[in-house]
This record gives structure tokens, C-alpha cells and sequence, in this order.
């Protein structure tokens, strides 16, 4: 019975569910795109390419790994765990022996893959299709066939595919300028080769076999092996077959859909980054969601309030009650819930692709989508759908029918203490994770406490939000009472109508709260980051290079008798499964380049057997000067050091810090980022000395770090997309609630008029609530993210200055008013419309 009276409830009041319907249908589509996200990182297919023609590919291990047996009452528990390495692995190519002795291998192909640029003007690659290097032997792996010319033989001979040669307008004869793990060198074309089949995200560049291996910089070891199987071997046979032989080493054997993670590097790691970024989003957006959700079912529960007090005088149940609301939000939350999941296929589809755009994830890894985040969407939204109508028809079901009838027309003057008790509850909860955001000291540990704090806070003002608004009247009631008699009009609806105005502070105090947390973690890390760098660097002058890095070459023509030239080059290492950031420098007169603050130890003991260390990574890994380091480096080598120093600027120069020779050993780019150089000569003459090295730019300090500000920023608008969509639901929820609020209130705006008030004082009436209003919000909002932000300052950069632009925060108020201004105004000039009589003697 009561699914019937909520449907017909459902039908005669669409317009009061239209806000709710809103509401659940945005958080539905919010979730369904971050399901697919995740599910993307999750079960995200990476096809291959370059390996099409071989069945079998060996490669070797991509992790560190790490075993741990725990003894507990008398039981033995073994856990395994393994983390991606940064750089690419290599195998020992006397591995292919072994590999040809396997019973149904027919051939097995070495293949090298590194670095090879092209430098010519109009052979440029984009980020979506890199350019890589190979040995002509290894054509056959996808195969790759001449289509003109022939195949390279000297060293200096080059074949490119066909699609660097139409973009470039090659031919065999052409000359090609390459930028690979050496010096730039000048090729001769040889041949144009195309793949058998379409190979839509790489460039291949196909070299000698001597002069592949010398590019390589990996005597010695190659990067996989391609297996073909013997006629009338089938493909798992041989994989099994493989698998037995290479047991006891670390080479890793994929067939099928695991030959593409090994191709693609980025496309593996990136899976990781994914299933962080859509599960930050996801649960995020599920935070904000309930939020929303709940403020929004008790704000339509507040506009029903006398339609519900008459069911209870009419001996309607507590009971009944709950299962009416109960049954409505089920109703709505079901059509909400479709709806949203549907529209949030195409949203996530779109999201990914901006993410690829970005750079943030390789075209690599393809988008997946399935049925189980629409039906998590689904599922979710009618769980909070319930909940919500729950949680807002406690009280109306709890008290006896008179004092409902008598609520109904009049708000009570103080919330329930249940309520004020939550709230302080959950104030001293965000109070307490403010003080633990305070001591984390890395960005993947505070990034979701910064966020979940915002909320927190945010829940608690929409549980005080009465009593905010109250305390805000006091404040503001002397100067809305000289301003006119629609102040006056608007002072008394906020203090008699407390509750109303409270359900739309809370989302406007989230907007603004939200957005400033976004739009300034990021700058007040980078800030923070970059003045360090700045504090650090002693150089006269800072090389850089446009394409892939510096090369050793040009730094050592660069070096004089007298001056300093300094070689960086950045990593990521793992001590134990975690993942520390690193660089490599040139050990001899670092001192003169380069001053990362030492507190502990001398920097002038760094050699390929020592290390440096941040304070950071100190303290985490309980290192002084003398304490032994084992890590391991971006390509999987385990390697054991010593401490000799610790210094304080981490956050600008990286936690470990390494002599060059060792890191440019084990990258897949051993090229510089930078070079600093400490000379007396001028800009001019240290560019004459590099003017045979495309690309490379001599830069002065303060350029080199407007080139890294403008880094940081593409970084940080990834972060932005991230949660411009869950400030896009907040910004639609603002707009809903006001929406709501004021539709609501067609009979009050009749008797006004009825009363004498004009059209233009009922809506100076709405516009002055609706600016009382976001200044309360403004003040709690930029409350909520001034101590976040704070607290995030002191933890990651040890001082309590976030990096707020005034402009940009001015920006973000103004479109929150404009928001509220304009969700007032709209809905007010609609309601005012209708002759007052019409209104008042209209049936309620």
C-alpha cells in the first residue's frame, strides 16, 4: 500500500522531487565515470604492437618484490607484494642460447628498444606516437617489410616506417638527424619500411646491428626476445615449454594480451595511476554526493512539512512515515540512479580521453567499460537515496502529531540536540584530521586527508548550519535593519527560517571551501618546490634542451679548466617497496652548482658508492652519515651505499641523490634534464660552444625556472580535471537548493505582495538573503580551505604558507555569487509572476 501512495505521491508533486531527481542523477553520472575509471586501470586492455608476429615474448621482471612471513600462534602467514620499477629491465642475451634449445621454438629474435629522436625539422614526433630505436634484425617482431630502399648495414645507415617518412617527406638518399642515448648524429636513409599491420602509437627507427647495440648502452643484454613457435606448435605449448626452461631466472614469458604491458612501460605504470586517480575521485564524489543528497531530501522534507504533520494527525505511524519517505526515495532514486549511470558513459569516455590529451594516461591503455559501474552507480544512488530520505525524516516520524502540526508552521528555534551533538562531533573529527595533515610530510598520503578534512568540515557546518545562520543574523542584523524595509524583510526570514537558509549555506560553503583546496594544494607544493630549487642553485647559467636532454658530449665540451659544470639527471628508486625520487649529479666541484642546504655530513664524499639523502628520507629510513642504503634503481638493480650527507631541501631537489655515472647507467634516458654550469664566460660564448647540438639552450636561472613553473602547471591542471567534475556536481547542487529554496516560497512572496510589498522589494528581499547568505558561506568556506591549506603547508613544506592568489581567489567568490544570485533571481521572477490573489486563494 504505501508503494502506491508514494507513486502517486511521486506524480501529483513532480516538481518538489525534481531537486532530489537532480541531485541523485549527477551523483549517479559522477560515479559511474569514476567506476569506469577505475575499471580502465583495473582490466584496461594494452594491445601490442611492435611484438604482433611473435606468439611468445620474453622480457624480463618489471617489479621489486618482497616476501614477509609472520609467526602467529603457531601459524605461518606468507605475504608477497610487488611494486613497478620506473626505467625499463634488462635481460642477459646469453638467455637466447637457452631459449633455442626449447623443444618447438623455431626462431628467437633479440630486441633492443631505446631512445631515438628525430631532431630534422618536420620529423618531430608528438607525445602520442614516441619515436624509438631498434636493430633492422628485429623487424620481423611486428614484421615490419622494406617498401623501397634496402636495409641498413654501416653504421651510419637508417631505415624509418612509413609514417615518419610521409610526415617528413623522406626518401632513401635523405639525411636524419637523431637524438638518441649519444651525441645527436646525422643518418643516412636508407629504406622506408610499413608494418603488416597498424601500428598507431610509435615511431620505429631502424638501425645496424652494431650501431643498435652502441645506442643501447646495455653491453651485454637486450630488452626481450620474441619467441616463434615450430609448425604445429601451438601457442601455449610453447609458452609452457619456455616457462620450464627459464625457471630459476627472472625473465618473465607473455603471450596474448600480456605481450602489450611488456611493449608499453607507461601504459603498465599507468594502470597503477589510474585505479589511485579514479579511486581518490570515486570516493571523493561519493563523499560530496551523500553530502548533497542529504541536504537536498531534507530540504524537500522541510517544504512538506505540514502535508506530512497532517498524516500523523490523521493517525498516520511513525513507521508509515519512514516507509513512505522510504519508498518515494526509492522511486526517484531508481529513475535518478538510470539516468545518471547512462549519462555518465559518454562523461567517463570523455574524461579518459582528456586524460590522454593531458598526457596523463597513454592512448596505450584503451578505456573499458562494463556493466558493473552502472550498476555500482545504481546501487549507490539508491542506497543514499534511502538513506538520505532516512536520515531527514527522523524527526518528523519522532514526535507527536501536535508538535509537527505546530512546526509546520513555525521553524523551532534550535535545532535538535542530536544534531548539535553530531555536528561537534564531526567538527572536532575535521579539527582532529587538520592536526594529523599538519605532521604528513609526502603528497600521496595528505592529498586524500586534505580532501576528506574539506568534507568533514563541511559536514559539520550543514549539521550547525542553523545556529551558524543565527550567530550570522546577530551579526549582521544591525546593518540589514538601516538598509530598507526588504533588509528588514530579509533579516527576519534569516532568523525565523534558519533551518531553510542553513541548506543552502552548506553547499556554497563546500563550492567554495572545495574549489579553493584544488585550485591552491597544488600551487603551495610547486611554490614551495621551486624556491627551494631557487634558494639551491649556484650556477652562473642552467643548460636545457627543447627534445629528449642534454647530451654527455655537450657537457664535456662545455668544461674549462676553472669553471664547474654540473650534469643532472632524475630517476625513482624503491628502498623496500617505496618509491623515493631521485637524481643523479656530477660529483666533482658540486659544491659551486649546487647547495641543497647539508645539515648533516659533506657532499664533497659523493662518488658512485655513496649517497645523499633528504631529511625527509632520513627520518622515514632512520639514515645518518655513515648509515648503509640498499635500493633499488630504476631498472631493477639492487645496489648497496653509503650515506654522506643529509640535506634539507628535498622538496626542490628529490629525497635521494646519487654521483651521475651510476643513475645515467640504469635510465632509459641517460640524457641530462639540466646543466648547471659555474663559469665566467657569457651566455653568447657557451652557446657558440653547444651550437652544434640541436635544441640545446643556454638559460639563466630565473628562465630555467619559469620553464619548471610552466611544468608544474600542466601537472597541476590534470589534478584540476580531476576534481573540476566533482566541483561541477557542488556548483549544480548550489543551483538546485537555491532553486528549490525559493520555489518553494510562492505563497510567502503572495502575501508579501498581497501586503503592499512591490515586485522590485520582494526581489531586493531575495537578492540581500542570497548575499547574506554567500557571505557566511565565503567566510566558512574560506575558513574550511585556509586550514586545510595550512595545515597541508606545515606538514609537506614545514611552514604555514599556503600559496593563495588573490585574484583567483576573488574569482572563485564572485562566481560562487554569481551562482547564488543567479539561482535566486531566476526562480523568483518565475514565482512572482503569478497574481498574488490567484496564489493566495489556490488550494495548498
Amino acid at each position: 500500500m504505501m508503494l502506491r501512495y508514494a507513486l502517486q505521491t511521486v506524480r501529483a508533486r513532480k516538481g518538489s522531487f525534481l531537486g532530489a531527481f537532480l541531485a541523485l542523477m549527477c551523483a549517479a553520472a559522477l560515479i559511474t565515470a569514476c567506476g569506469a575509471l577505475l575499471e580502465t586501470g583495473l582490466r584496461g586492455t594494452i594491445a601490442t604492437e611492435r611484438y604482433a608476429a611473435t606468439p611468445v615474448v620474453v622480457s624480463a621482471d618489471q617489479n621489486v618484490h618482497q616476501t614477509t612471513v609472520k609467526h602467529k600462534k603457531g601459524k605461518t602467514k606468507v605475504k608477497h607484494k610487488a611494486k613497478p620499477i620506473a626505467e625499463r629491465a634488462w635481460l642477459p642475451d646469453d638467455l637466447a642460447t637457452r631459449l633455442r634449445q626449447v623443444p618447438g621454438v623455431r626462431e628467437v629474435i633479440p630486441e633492443l628498444t631505446f631512445l631515438a629522436e628525430p631532431l630534422t625539422p618536420g620529423a618531430t614526433v608528438g607525445k602520442d606516437r614516441p619515436a624509438y630505436g631498434h636493430a633492422w634484425d628485429s623487424a620481423a617482431l611486428t614484421p615490419y617489410t622494406l617498401t623501397t630502399g634496402t636495409a641498413p648495414k654501416a653504421d651510419g645507415d637508417l631505415v624509418v616506417d612509413r609514417y615518419l617518412a610521409e610526415r617528413a617527406h623522406l626518401e632513401p638518399g635523405d639525411r636524419l638527424t637523431v637524438q638518441s642515448t649519444q651525441s645527436p648524429r646525422t643518418y643516412r636513409v636508407t629504406g622506408i619500411a610499413a608494418p603488416a599491420q597498424d601500428v598507431r602509437h610509435q615511431t620505429a627507427l631502424f638501425f645496424s646491428a652494431p650501431e643498435a647495440r652502441r645506442l643501447a648502452a646495455h653491453p651485454g643484454q637486450v630488452t626481450a626476445f620474441g619467441v616463434r613457435p615450430a609448425e604445429g606448435t601451438d601457442t601455449a605449448t610453447l609458452k609452457q615449454s619456455v616457462t620450464k626452461a627459464l625457471h630459476g631466472t627472472t625473465a618473465q614469458v607473455s603471450a596474448g594480451g600480456g605481450r602489450g604491458p611488456v611493449e608499453f612501460l607507461d601504459a603498465a605504470a599507468a594502470r597503477t595511476k589510474l585505479v589511485s586517480m579514479g579511486g581518490a575521485m570515486g570516493g571523493t564524489s561519493l563523499l560530496v554526493a551523500v553530502l548533497v543528497v542529504v541536504g537536498t531530501f531534507a530540504l524537500s522534507v522541510q517544504q512538506r512539512h505540514r502535508e506530512l504533520a497532517l498524516l500523523r494527525a490523521v493517525a498516520a505511524t511513525p513507521s508509515q512515515i519512514r516507509k513512505l519517505l522510504g519508498r518515494e526515495a526509492l522511486i526517484v532514486g531508481a529513475a535518478a540512479g538510470t539516468t545518471g549511470a547512462l549519462a555518465g558513459l559518454p562523461l567517463g569516455s570523455w574524461l579518459h580521453g582528456r586524460f590522454v590529451t593531458m598526457g596523463a594516461v597513454p592512448a596505450t591503455l584503451q578505456h573499458t567499460v562494463s556493466v558493473f559501474p552502472l550498476f555500482a552507480a545504481v546501487v549507490a544512488t539508491l542506497l543514499g537515496a534511502w538513506a538520505a530520505a532516512r536520515i531527514s525524516s527522523r524527526r518528523i516520524a519522532r514526535i507527536r502529531p501536535a508538535e509537527a502540526l505546530a512546526e509546520a508552521r513555525a521553524e523551532r528555534t534550535r535545532p535538535a540536540w542530536g544534531r548539535i551533538l553530531a555536528g561537534l562531533a564531526l567538527l572536532a573529527g575535521g579539527a582532529v584530521l587538520v592536526a594529523v595533515l599538519s605532521v604528513l610530510r609526502t603528497e600521496p598520503a595528505s592529498t586524500p586527508v586534505t580532501f576528506l578534512a574539506v568534507v568533514v568540515l563541511a559536514s559539520s557546518v550543514a549539521l550547525l548550519g542553523p545556529l551558524l545562520v543565527r550567530a550570522a543574523v546577530v551579526v549582521l542584523g544591525g546593518p540589514l535593519a538601516l538598509t530598507g524595509p526588504s533588509s528588514r524583510l530579509a533579516r527576519a526570514n534569516l532568523r525565523g527560517h534558519a533551518a531553510r537558509m542553513a541548506s543552502v549555506v552548506t553547499p556554497l560553503t563546500l563550492l567554495i571551501g572545495m574549489t579553493c583546496t584544488v585550485l591552491f594544494v597544488q600551487p603551495t607544493l610547486g611554490n614551495a618546490a621551486r624556491a627551494q630549487a631557487r634558494e639551491g642553485i649556484r650556477a652562473d647559467w642552467v643548460v636545457a634542451a627543447q627534445g629528449p636532454g642534454v647530451p654527455a658530449e655537450a657537457a664535456r665540451q662545455l668544461r674549462m679548466p676553472n669553471d664547474t659544470v654540473t650534469e643532472v639527471v632524475r630517476t625513482t628508486v624503491r628502498v623496500g617497496l617505496d618509491s623515493y625520487a631521485a637524481q643523479g649529479v656530477t660529483p666533482g666541484g658540486l659544491t659551486r652548482t649546487w647547495d641543497p642546504d647539508v645539515t648533516a655530513g659533506s657532499l664533497r664524499k659523493l662518488t658512485e658508492d655513496t649517497a645523499a639523502v633528504s631529511e625527509l628520507a632520513a627520518d622515514q629510513l632512520h639514515l645518518k652519515p655513515g648509515s648503509t642504503l640498499k635500493l633499488t634503481l630504476g631498472d631493477g638493480t639492487p645496489v648497496t651505499l653509503t650515506v654522506v650527507a643529509v640535506y634539507a631541501k628535498g622538496l626542490g631537489f628529490g629525497d635521494l641523490t646519487f654521483a651521475h655515472d651510476l643513475v645515467a647507467r640504469h635510465v632509459d634516458n641517460p640524457l641530462a634534464t639540466s646543466v648547471l654550469v659555474s663559469t665566467a664566460r657569457t651566455q653568447t660564448q657557451l652557446a657558440t660552444t653547444l651550437r652544434e647540438f640541436p635544441g640545446v639552450r643556454v638559460l639563466a636561472p630565473a628562465a630555467a625556472d619559469s620553464i619548471q613553473a610552466a611544468r608544474q602547471q600542466a601537472n597541476a591542471e590534470v589534478n584540476y580535471l580531476a576534481m573540476g567534475l566533482v566541483l561541477a556536481f557542488t556548483a549544480i547542487a548550489v543551483v538546485n537548493t537555491l532553486a528549490m529554496s525559493v520555489s518553494e516560497r510562492v505563497r510567502e512572496f503572495a502575501l508579501l505582495r498581497l501586503a503592499g510589498a512591490t515586485r522590485r522589494q520582494v526581489r531586493r528581499m531575495l537578492r540581500t538573503e542570497a548575499l547574506s547568505v554567500l557571505l557566511l558561506a565565503t567566510v566558512l568556506g574560506s575558513g574550511i580551505a585556509l586550514a586545510v591549506l595550512t595545515a597541508f603547508s606545515v606538514g609537506m613544506t614545514g611552514g604555514a604558507a599556503p600559496a593563495v592568489t588573490p585574484l583567483v581567489y576573488v574569482t572563485v567568490v564572485a562566481s560562487a555569487g554569481l551562482l547564488a544570485l543567479v539561482a535566486t533571481a531566476l526562480p523568483g521572477r518565475v514565482a512572482l509572476r503569478v497574481s498574488p490573489v490567484t496564489v493566495a486563494t489556490a488550494k495548498e
